[in-house]
Formats: structure tokens, sequence, C-alpha cells
């Protein structure tokens, strides 16, 4: 009998993943990363997944269906691969996507550790995306609810992770999902999906940021691109690319920030237009198709929940260019540009 370990997170879409996995006659044991404790964080333990509630409702669904159930303290891998991470990201002028690095190095790194040493075959999430073998290689794809589709967030894995790696719910929507946990009597059934980052789960990165590196960033000036003084800013960690609220500074005009400058902590405001870029690079390029030769033609997506975008890639050294047939707005350092084919997935990096 084959054996997996599913990631349990306390919500509906990981509880129906292990009732799938049980029905296809695997051996289960659901497993909890406990990545933080709240107090770190400063923030109640009601208010954001991973907290006590969220263990008793993993807990509950496990014991339903007769699966031993364990929590796995990966707090000070949590702390140096996701929340040092972030903070650097936000401090070097970037703004991070910590829900990519805490599936690369805590479900698909830590986890599949601890399924090597526990000899089981398979780490099974609750994504919606699916996995294909093609060619002699696995590809990654789309999940079939494209309104849920995650395969963005998973540009990460490598061949041995996608080959011990099972998305149950890739073939459904998410109302089906809510369905038959429903039907199953789980008591997340009807549980809302987290939208906010697990670590600021208030949307405040800039006061968290403070808070836990015991610090304030210094106010430097706005200026336009030939660098005439606008006003001051409150910070450099306060704004991202293409922000337009919340810069507290009336010039009769829309203005958004096009750019930032570390060295001489000035934030650059410009028009919409002005956000446009047809081309990008990106560092820390993971392919999940064979690596080409020569330039290619697909699509690329450059942040989680915009569409995607006709362009040309290739490789550059260690780097990767994308090329987009149309200006995009809004390319922000930090973020992942992810290339796909059709609903498979290329490869994907951190755009530079």
């Amino acid at each position: 009998m084959k054996k997996a370990i599913v990631a349990m997170s306390g919500g509906v879409d990981s509880s129906v993943a292990a009732l799938f996995m049980k029905e296809q006659g695997y051996e289960c044991i659901g497993a909890t990363m406990k990545l933080y404790d709240n107090e770190d964080i400063g923030v109640d333990r009601e208010k954001t997944c991973c907290s006590l509630d969220d263990i008793e409702d993993a807990r509950s669904v496990a014991y339903k269906l007769g699966m031993p159930y364990y929590v796995f303290n990966f707090k000070d891998e949590f702390e140096k691969k996701v929340i040092d991470k972030f903070i650097s990201t936000y401090e070097a002028g970037g703004t991070p996507n910590p829900c990519i690095d805490c599936n690369r190095y805590l479900k698909f790194e830590k986890l599949m550790k601890r399924m090597e040493e526990l000899q089981y075959d398979c780490v099974v999430t609750g994504h919606y995306a699916d996995i294909e073998y093609v060619n002699g290689r696995y590809m990654l794809k789309k999940g079939k609810d494209l309104s849920k589709d995650q395969s963005y967030v998973l540009y990460s894995l490598s061949q041995y992770q996608l080959e011990h790696t099972v998305f149950p719910l890739g073939k459904y929507s998410k109302e089906k999902i809510r369905e038959v946990a429903e039907k199953n009597g789980f008591i997340n059934a009807k549980k809302r999906d987290s939208q906010d980052i697990c670590f600021v789960p208030d949307g405040d990165y800039s006061k968290f940021i403070e808070q836990y590196k015991g610090k304030t960033y210094p106010c430097g000036d706005f200026v336009d691109k030939q660098g005439n003084v606008l006003g001051k800013h409150n910070g450099l960690i306060r704004y991202t690319i293409g922000q337009r609220k919340g810069l507290n500074i009336a010039l009769g005009h829309p203005v958004y920030v096009i750019s930032k400058d570390i060295e001489s902590n000035t934030v650059v405001l410009g028009s919409n237009e002005d956000l446009n870029k047809k081309s990008l690079t990106a560092r820390d390029f993971n392919w999940i198709a064979q690596k080409p030769d020569d330039k290619i033609s697909c699509f690329a997506k450059t942040r989680y929940n915009m569409r995607e975008v006709p362009c040309v890639a290739y490789c550059d050294g260690d780097r990767v260019v994308v090329e987009f047939n149309e200006p995009v707005r809004a390319i922000t350092p930090g973020q992942a540009v992810v290339l796909y084919d059709g609903d498979y997935v290329l490869g994907g990096g951190t755009i530079e």
C-alpha cells in the first residue's frame, strides 16, 4: 500500500485532498506545519492561519478519516527562509512573494525530507494545480478551476519533487470541493479562504517589518524622473511599484510609484504610462520543461492575479530575459515571472 503525508492547513482544500487520497487506497498521515508563534508576529491567535483553531480543525478532519495526525515544528526554517527573506527584499527595494518561498522551502523541501525519513511515497497538498508525465518529464499544469489555479506559486518544483507530489484537487472546482466537504461532515466545509500573507494578517507590511526588526525606516524624498523633489515619503518599505493610493501627495494629476532608489532613499513618481515596460530579466530561474537552447514564444504572468501575455523568452547566462509583445504594466522586482505554454508551466524565476 502506498503511503502519503498530507499537508493539512486546517482549511477545506487540504481536508478534501486527504479524503481523496484515502479513497484511492493510500495509507495517510496528516501533518500541519507549525511556522511561527502568533506572539512573535504580534497578532491574536484567532486572526491568522496556522493558529490553534486551524490545528484543531485539521486534527478533527484527520480523526474523522482515521488518520494519524502530527504537528511539525518548522519555525526556525520559516523565519530564516521566508520571514527574513520577505524583510530583506523590502529593504532592498523589491516586493516579495513569501507564499512562493513557503512552498519552495517548507512544503516541498522540509516536508519532503520528512517524507523520505518516514519512507513514505509522496507529499499531498490542496493546491489547485495538476501534474502530468509528458515525454519523459514531469510537467506542472494549471488547475481545472482557473479562478483558483495556483500553478504560478509552484514554479520552483524540481523533477524529483513533482514525481513525489500529488495535487488531488487539480481536476475539480472550488464549489465541488466545498460540496464534498459538506457531504462528509467536515468541520471546515464553509470556512473562508485566507486571503492575506499568513504572518501579516492585517496586510500592514511596513508595521510588521518595523515591529519585527524593532526599527523605523527613514523618511526621504518623492522625486520625478528628472530628480525634482515633489514631497516627502514615509520610508521606502511602504511603497511598491504601481502604487497610487496612500502616497499623500497632491500634484493635481494622478501619479504612481515607478521606481525606488535605495542609495538616495528616494521614491520616483511618474505617470501611468511610465509603468509600462517591454522586457524584464529574471534570476534563480527554474525550468520545469526542458531548458531551451534558443528563443521561445510563450506566455508570461508577472503577478499571481494577472492574465497571461504573449512574449519571447531566452536564456542569457544564468538569467532569463522575457520580451513582451505589448508593454506590461508595473513589473515589480522581487515578484515572480512564470512562463506558460497553454496549460503547462515552462518555468519561473524572480524578477530583477
